[in-house]
């Protein structure tokens, strides 16, 4: 397939070239950092936002169901790209900066095909994985892939619909494998949390299945309850004598 074409007025370049142009017009200084961001700075907050999860995940009850909807974002950001490689190769379609001169191309010399961005597919199904896992952190994993979509436009090295094929294909792959994901991660994380290993689940003291159980050393959890006013205990033994 020769790429995506249009005929006619192209809302598609139209939004490249309104976004882009503000790449123009932007300090130098700006645009070196639009570049470090939209390259390597999404992706890292991303990463410590995962991080920050997993280690408040440990101290949830039922941290292991938890933990396995964490690991699952990553996951499926790496089945994502993976599925990103054939429909590259099947739509061929450019970088916008060899159909369109004049733009402002902030990372020159890619040479690989635009449909669909691969920023954009991973950060959105690290995105919607926090989502499913974790509401706020999702949140926040959304608006960074937003963002992330932005600035590769901005870069010159996307088209919007680039950007949104990302997402699309993130998403996809983050919800329709969701249920098979738990239902292969709940059990090897479970049975991680009841292991030597269990910190990489759980914190300690915390029941690897939302139930009392095991603390995070191995010994009994003990429920107990509200403590007895002082004196009770030894009113009731003079009752019984």
């Amino acid at each position: 397939m020769a790429g995506l074409a249009f005929e006619g007025p192209n809302p598609d370049v139209d939004v490249l070239d309104g976004i882009n142009g503000l790449a123009k017009d932007a300090p130098h200084w700006v645009n070196k950092a639009m570049e470090y961001i939209g390259e390597y700075g999404i992706i890292a907050a991303l990463a410590v936002l995962c991080l920050i999860a997993w280690w408040s995940a440990r101290r949830r009850p039922g941290a292991a169901g938890a933990v396995a909807g964490l690991v699952w974002a990553p996951l499926a950001a790496g089945i994502a790209l993976l599925a990103n490689i054939p429909i590259r190769e099947f739509v061929e379609r450019p970088r916008p900066f060899k159909d369109h001169a004049g733009l402002a191309v902030l990372i020159p010399g890619k040479s690989d095909f635009s449909f669909v961005s691969d920023h954009a597919t991973l950060t959105m199904a690290v995105g919607v994985g926090l989502f499913i896992a974790h509401r706020t952190y999702g949140l926040i994993g959304i608006a960074l892939a937003l963002a992330e979509g932005f600035c590769r436009v901005y870069m010159g090295v996307h088209y919007p619909t680039d950007v949104i094929g990302g997402f699309a294909l993130g998403t996809a792959v983050a919800l329709l494998l969701a249920p098979l994901a738990q239902a292969l991660l709940v059990p090897l994380t479970t049975a991680i949390g009841r292991s030597k290993a269990y910190w990489l689940v759980r914190a300690p003291g915390v029941p690897v299945d939302g139930r009392p159980g095991q603390d995070g050393e191995g010994s009994r959890v003990v429920a107990t309850g509200p403590a007895l006013p002082r004196g009770t205990e030894e009113r009731d033994k003079d009752l019984a004598a």
